[in-house]
């Protein structure tokens, strides 16, 4: 839970303020209080654990495939960074049942083949199944011969709500302070050098700021004269009460990412709630962070649902229950992780994760804790820095998909 104003004692300096608590910032709390234990303050505009953004819900993706060796450096990481926070708490926030990736011959196996390539210059294990090989491993699929499919070990899926409140409640055991409800209306430089952020609980000053702000990153970074370009969308996910839930256990059945030619689909097995969860990547409404419509799309749904009549029929169910999130996405969908030195604010860093990191969260907390205590960071992040064209040129067409199909949705 989060702290009030009386925890803080009066007190109003902290060396390093995160501002937007949610899977990213939340990292940097947990990772920060490993090096500067109470001297960190976390402000969220809402309440913990709440559902405005991009990081609640129980389950969300974990894998080490990625089409772009960008990522496929750091994926490792992600795992080692959560295993640190599963010790310290003792509780499991990471399950690898495996993952499966689905494509048709002709339609889209040349997604799949930009996979597979960066797997194999990764030497990141990995298996080749026809339709036949498929149904037999995993024989809830009902595909004909034009599926090929390739497996990972691995992957699998992260608890977003549990590793969010695990990062906040050990920073918290660490004396890092929280505060919800607390929106940041301005970030400015003080006369005496450091930084101050202003609230309606009042003014706190620091040393280093970190904006993990999803969807309302402009909204902080504005006062410093500092924009991203980003697209808000609003996007949803669907659980099922399959009454074959036996055999979407996550002993049973690992997550799948379905390349059809319009969109990625994605699914993980039952997870805690004894639903199945399937939805649709990166191709809904875009909006704003305060101005969303907070209702599902009935297409979207509908196309889910054709979908797992056409390859897994027993995933079907009634809709338990059908729910928005919202990505915020950079242009290229690439990860944006550097300083604001361009508008003369070195000590502020900000961090968006393109509506794909949750499973970075844990890791990214850990990169930017390293940029703003040691002024660096071990990992290699020079590819996700503002000097890209898709944050540069103001007419750069944005591409949303992980291996750039075109959303039709």
């Amino acid at each position: 839970m989060a702290n009030s104003l009386e925890d803080l004692g009066g007190r109003r300096h902290f060396d390093y303020i995160v501002i937007g608590c949610g899977g990213i910032g939340s990292g940097a709390l947990f990772w920060l209080s490993k090096k500067a234990g109470s001297n960190v303050l976390g402000l969220e505009k809402f309440e913990l654990a709440h559902e405005n953004g991009g990081s609640q819900d129980i389950s969300r993706i974990i894998r080490l495939t990625y089409p772009d060796d960008r990522y496929l450096k750091l994926t490792p990481h992600t795992f080692t960074c959560w295993e640190a926070v599963e010790e310290e708490s003792g509780m499991q926030v990471v399950y690898k049942p495996g993952g499966v990736t689905l494509a048709e011959r002709g339609k889209t196996d040349h997604v799949m083949e930009k996979y597979e390539a960066a797997m194999r210059r990764a030497n990141i294990p990995f298996e080749t199944w026809d339709n036949k090989q498929l149904m037999e491993r995993y024989p809830q699929f009902t595909v004909g011969p034009e599926f090929q499919a390739t497996f990972q070990k691995d992957a699998g899926l992260v608890d977003a709500a549990l590793g969010n409140a695990l990062h906040v409640q050990l920073a918290q055991g660490r004396g890092a302070k929280v505060l919800d409800n607390c929106p940041v209306n301005r970030v400015a430089k003080a006369s005496n050098g450091l930084i101050t952020v202003s609230t309606p609980l009042g003014d706190f000053t620091c040393k280093k700021v970190i904006v993990t702000a999803g969807a309302w990153i402009n909204q902080v970074l504005s006062s410093i004269g500092c924009h991203v370009p980003v697209y808000v969308t609003e996007e949803n996910v669907t659980y099922f009460g399959s009454p074959h839930m036996k055999e979407f256990t996550k002993d049973k059945f690992p997550m799948f990412i379905y390349h059809t030619p319009i969109n990625d689909v994605y699914a993980l097995p039952v997870h805690v709630n004894g639903c199945t969860k399937i939805g649709v990547d990166a191709g809904g409404a875009v909006v704003s962070g305060d101005k969303r419509t907070w209702t599902p799309d009935p297409k979207r749904l509908e196309f889910l649902q054709d979908v797992c009549k056409k390859i897994i029929p027993k995933f079907l169910g009634p809709v338990v229950k059908t729910k928005t999130c919202l990505y915020t996405m950079t242009p290229d969908r690439d990860f944006l992780i550097d300083t604001c030195h361009r508008q003369g604010f070195s000590d502020v860093i900000v961090c968006c994760g393109a509506g794909h990191a949750y499973k970075f969260a844990s890791l990214l907390g850990k990169i930017l804790s390293e940029m703003a205590v040691d002024g660096q960071t071990q990992y290699d992040v020079s590819g996700f820095s503002w000097d890209r064209e898709a944050l540069t040129n103001p007419n750069f067409k944005p591409v949303f998909q992980m291996a750039s199909q075109k959303s039709k949705l």
